[in-house]
């Protein structure tokens, strides 16, 4: 486990260029924290690590969206809207979650039993108002 403290966006390119060095070559997230904590902001700059060009945005309506990357593909998920998990056999979640290319998902707990069973799982912790906590954890159930 890794733990970063932050005390502005500004910082966030570096802790995005800590997230890829902890990867290690995964390429599965899984993004958690309250609602207006800054996952989706820091996801947009970890797709620029990831050398993503594209306008990076939530895909809160349209549950996925996809990245052109110099890696490859990144699928950015959003499953907050998510009713059900048949929502996400309809998407087809396991051509994306099993494609070998970046998954990056928010609201994992609405999937939670579909997840792959290794992924680095991002804690984003709100600390005060332009303060946050990200703790990257291994997981390999």
């Amino acid at each position: 486990m890794k733990s970063i403290s932050i005390n502005s966006t500004a910082e966030l390119p570096n802790v995005a260029q800590e997230l890829f060095a902890f990867a290690n070559g995964n390429k599965f997230f899984i993004f958690e924290g309250e609602m207006a904590a800054g996952k989706t902001t820091f996801i947009k700059a970890f797709c620029k690590v990831l050398g993503v060009e594209d306008v990076v945005s939530s895909p809160t309506f349209s549950i996925v969206n996809e990245y052109e990357s110099k890696t490859g593909l990144v699928y950015h998920f959003d499953f907050y809207r998510l009713k059900n998990l048949q929502e996400a056999y309809d998407i087809g979640y396991e051509e994306y979650f099993y494609s070998s290319e970046y998954c990056l998902v928010e609201w994992p707990t609405k999937v939670e039993e579909l997840l792959p069973e290794k992924y680095i799982k991002v804690e984003i912790e709100i600390t005060s108002d332009e303060q946050r906590r990200f703790s990257f954890i291994r997981v390999d159930s």
